[in-house]
């Protein structure tokens, strides 16, 4: 069996850290878990689950995981207009890893008491 050495690791290399780019920041797993609970999703819905996000900060994210391919932009051609969001098959496969940090969470939550 080879031993690992640290030196020899770079983390950037690795699934982990891949992984946490895609979804990384403040609001990204919170669309991503809308996204699964709701199935298709407008933007002003997104904005009044997610409560305090601005509209450009929702706007940014949504490009990015749209980048990503983790979510779906469907445009309609109608006056307004009309967008919604879905997960992509991409982002429907990273759902079984945020499935269990919240089964985590909820096994491991520590009630606070004053």
């Amino acid at each position: 069996m080879e031993d690992k050495r640290i030196c020899d690791a770079n983390f950037e290399e690795t699934g982990f850290s891949y992984t946490m780019s895609l979804i990384e920041g403040k609001y990204k797993m919170t669309i991503l878990y809308c996204l699964e609970e709701f199935s298709i999703v407008r933007f002003n819905e997104l904005q009044r689950y997610l409560n305090c996000i601005s509209d450009k900060t929702l706007s940014q994210k949504l490009k990015e995981l749209q980048a990503d391919g983790l979510i779906h932009k469907e445009i309609y051609p109608q006056i307004p207009p009309k967008v919604e969001y879905s997960l992509t098959e991409r982002g429907k496969s990273l759902m079984g890893v945020l499935d269990q940090m919240c089964i985590w969470g909820e096994n491991n939550r520590i009630d606070e008491k004053i």
